[in-house]
């Protein structure tokens, strides 16, 4: 799939918590080609120091030709990109990877922790196109309520049922988010999408084995360039034959694909 290269402008920029930001870009050639679970590669800065771009994925594509990215404040790069007026211009390469696949006659189980949420959103609207609300379920996780108090209620505005868990306890129950599925059942076949943190996908890779549920995965590494050249987003294989690279094989794959170290 082709990716393109555009300037885009900054329409809207939200403070969602403390730390945690949203921007929405006027982009329409990444915008017309974006599928949930692909992403993008933002240069924070017109200068060189941080040089690289930075990987984020796609949060949300809107009419008119809107992407918006969600992104916490974790370093320079990220720092930059949240102080950034309105009508200023990114330069913005996408859309990039392997999304997520939309299964037919499942339920879907969507399972976020932390940022990981971001793409969930995308990919809730398009499964909305072909399915009704209440084969969806929402399951997410966080540290804290401010990280995701504002994102559920975005959910449950699309009329979904949302569950969520903290680790402080301070939303939803207590512990972390592979805890909701521990009491789920189901005579349906089930397919989770998950997006987190590697240690709590490997946790929700080994809960859907257990129940023998399908489970794709959209993976957070580092990445320098974004097109499999710098090799630095290489993941085992399942086979333990050789690497799969995060951005040129996925970022999403199926949980069997991966070698859970």
């Amino acid at each position: 799939m082709q990716a393109y290269k555009e300037l885009a402008e900054i329409i809207r920029r939200e403070q969602v918590a403390d730390d945690i930001y949203r921007l929405t870009v006027k982009a329409p050639d990444i915008a017309s080609a974006s599928m949930p679970g692909q992403f993008v590669m933002v240069r924070t800065v017109e200068g060189l120091d941080p040089l690289l771009r930075r990987p984020f994925s796609i949060h949300q594509v809107a009419e008119g030709g809107m992407v918006k990215i969600l992104f916490k404040v974790i370093g320079k790069g990220t720092k930059a990109l949240a102080n950034m007026e309105v009508g200023r211009k990114l330069d913005i390469l996408g859309p990039i990877g392997r999304g997520f696949t939309v299964a037919n006659d499942s339920l879907h189980f969507l399972v976020g922790g932390g940022i990981g949420i971001a793409p969930l959103f995308f990919l809730a609207r398009q499964i909305l196109q072909k399915s009704e609300p209440s084969s969806i379920r929402v399951l997410l996780g966080a540290r804290t309520r401010d990280e995701i108090f504002t994102l559920a209620g975005e959910f449950e505005s699309m009329g979904l049922a949302v569950e969520t868990i903290t680790e402080d306890g301070s939303l939803g129950k207590q512990g972390l988010v592979t805890e909701l599925m521990t009491d789920l059942q189901q005579e349906k076949p089930v397919m989770i999408y998950g997006c987190g943190p590697y240690p709590m996908l490997r946790a929700v890779a080994n809960t859907c084995r257990k129940k023998k549920w399908s489970c794709q995965v959209s993976l957070e590494t580092m990445m320098a360039c974004g097109l499999a050249a710098c090799l630095g987003c290489a993941v085992q294989r399942a086979d333990m034959n050789g690497y799969v690279h995060v951005c040129k094989d996925g970022p999403v794959f199926d949980m069997d694909d991966v070698a859970w170290l």
